[in-house]
């Protein structure tokens, strides 16, 4: 992607409004660190666009000296692809939750995904409908006790990263509400991928889901839980970095450096960018409990971007048929007629 000459801060990117989120919401965060990747970017505010849907999540536009569309529940991807084809030299963001994004807007998600298109799309996954208090969302697990299943929800949960995959995604990261460097690095990999990039953010609510993701990313129990991918290097976790990932025949499984005759040659090394993407989904799908949660990107393989196509294939037509506008192309057709 293009950025330029001239260097931005992080608070090129703030507008100055007061922000409303709860005190302690991991939005806060998230807001932070969107503006330091993109600083980072260098892409000025007057090129960039930041669309988002319903949710607490969706007032993050309010809060950006760029472009914004706050627009209606679901139809954030909709717009967002509206946005990049029309405007293929603007860069655009889609922030969503996993209500927004997965329930009404799953479907858009998946074509937006399918299709390629050119959009940076952070889904902020609390498990939980925040905006109108608590209700279990797509995202939430099976047995989950919330104010619309107060007995438990009798149902299994959307993954995230199996959508992306089973979509065709091309890029897939995730990172945590205050892995702040993280959200960072991963936030400007999503932006220099040419074509759909999805970033799961795993975040707190205080309020109807506190602690949601304790048990996978508090300090105490992060370094086990979970294992920080990046491209070209050995698959290590731990506090010591004392454990790995090897495969275990079409599996991978995690041991201990030194113990049952595994060495640091038996570890996997992560390559983000092989167009298969069969280890890549087995990387997603761990789940911070029998496997260590993959943080970072997890997947960057680069193919044909939708606005890309449209904008070549626009530019072919019009030359090889002469056309000057939409008018001339309807009427070089058999297919209308003349109502009188």
């Amino acid at each position: 992607m293009e950025t330029n000459k001239c260097q931005f801060a992080p608070g090129d990117y703030k507008n100055g409004a007061s922000v409303r989120w709860c005190p302690g919401c991991g939005d806060h965060a998230i807001l932070n660190t969107l503006h330091k990747a993109m600083a980072r970017l260098g892409v000025a505010p007057k090129d960039t666009v930041v669309v988002s849907g319903i949710g607490c999540s969706s007032r993050l536009p309010y809060y950006m000296n760029t472009y914004g569309m706050h627009t209606i529940h679901g139809r954030a991807a909709a717009i967002a692809t509206g946005v990049k084809t029309s405007r293929p030299d603007l860069t655009v963001w889609q922030i969503s939750g996993d209500g927004d994004g997965l329930a009404i807007g799953g479907n858009h998600f998946i074509h937006a995904v399918r299709r390629n298109v050119d959009i940076n799309m952070l889904l902020l996954n609390n498990k939980i409908y925040g905006l109108t208090k608590g209700q279990y969302s797509p995202t939430s697990a099976r047995g989950s006790v919330t104010k619309s299943s107060p007995y438990g929800t009798t149902e299994d949960p959307f993954i995230p990263a199996e959508l992306c995959f089973g979509a065709r995604g091309n890029f897939f990261a995730r990172s945590f509400d205050v892995g702040l460097d993280i959200s960072v690095d991963v936030m400007e990999a999503a932006a220099r991928h040419k074509g759909a990039s999805v970033v799961e953010i795993l975040q707190n609510c205080v309020i109807f889901n506190n602690g949601i993701h304790a048990n996978i990313v508090d300090k105490e129990v992060r370094d086990d839980h979970t294992i920080y991918l990046r491209h070209g290097e050995k698959m290590l976790f731990g506090k010591e970095l004392q454990k790995g990932l090897v495969q275990d025949g079409f599996s991978i499984k995690a041991v201990t450096i030194g113990e049952d005759g595994y060495t640091i040659d038996d570890v996997l090394v992560h390559d983000a960018h092989c167009e298969s993407n069969f280890l890549h989904q087995q990387l997603a799908m761990m789940d911070g409990i029998t496997l260590p949660l993959a943080l970072g990107v997890i997947r960057d393989f680069q193919a044909p971007s939708y606005e890309a196509e449209v904008e070549a294939q626009v530019k072919e037509v019009k030359a090889r048929k002469n056309f000057s506008s939409l008018r001339d192309m309807v009427l070089s057709t058999q297919e209308t007629w003349k109502v009188d």
